[in-house]
């Protein structure tokens, strides 16, 4: 009898001391005082601050709606109003390296109609499409000789990489081959105006520079003539 008795209080112990170590794990308040400045927030990010964060406790938030998952290991709060330069920071982080590029840049800075569906952006890794909840991410691959002619822009106090206007025009044609004509280049329906005061054509001849295809180069020229004469 004392031996079970013994054994009982034995497991009373372990059981509370199990709950007593559970009650030490980061709260979900706890997780917004460190990381509410975050756009968005991956596992790693949160084991950082405490390595012995368990996953199970994102997965009861998550159930409960205080998070949303964008792809496996990164999140977003669910309270959070997202808006496009948040969504260019996120599309930054889950895919990296990357940088916005292609029709979304050209839509950003207003080149093209606002119509372009999701965020696509450049990466020198392979081609990846994630469809989350917050819209769809597209990467295209570029040849790491390639990966330059980005921005840092600021945005809710952190950075992400975008294009400039004059190297997203030439991600977009580098990529697209069949542009390459007047019925290619109207389809586009560029905005005549805004193209002539955003891009520098000086500083997107040294961005061609680096290209090897001397198709692009006569495909730019292309362009050039049908804005100049259109």
């Amino acid at each position: 009898m004392e031996l079970l008795t013994n054994n009982r209080y034995y497991v009373t112990f372990l059981k509370d001391a199990k709950n007593s170590t559970y009650e030490k794990y980061m709260t979900y308040l706890e997780l917004r005082t460190l990381l509410g400045s975050f756009t968005g927030f991956s596992l790693n990010d949160i084991r950082q601050a405490d390595p012995s964060f368990h996953r199970r406790r994102l997965n009861e938030w998550q159930e409960k709606g205080y998070i949303r998952k964008v792809i496996k290991g990164y999140y977003v709060f669910a309270d959070v109003q997202l808006n496009e330069k948040s969504l260019f920071e996120i599309a930054n982080r889950i895919y990296a390296p990357s940088y916005i590029s292609f029709e979304m840049a050209l839509a950003h800075y207003g080149l093209i109609p606002e119509s372009v569906y999701g965020i696509t952006s450049a990466s020198t890794r392979k081609t990846m499409v994630f469809k989350t909840p917050l819209g769809e991410f597209t990467y295209r691959t570029l040849r790491a000789k390639l990966y330059f002619g980005f921005e840092y822009t600021k945005a809710n106090g952190r950075n992400y990489k975008i294009a400039s206007a004059e190297k997203a025009l030439l991600d977009y044609f580098y990529l697209n081959p069949e542009i390459n004509d007047a019925t290619g280049f109207a389809a586009m329906r560029v905005n005549r105006a805004q193209l002539l005061e955003a891009v520098d054509r000086r500083k997107m001849d040294s961005y061609l520079s680096v290209y090897t295809q001397q198709s692009l180069k006569r495909r730019t020229a292309a362009f050039w003539d049908y804005i100049d004469y259109a």
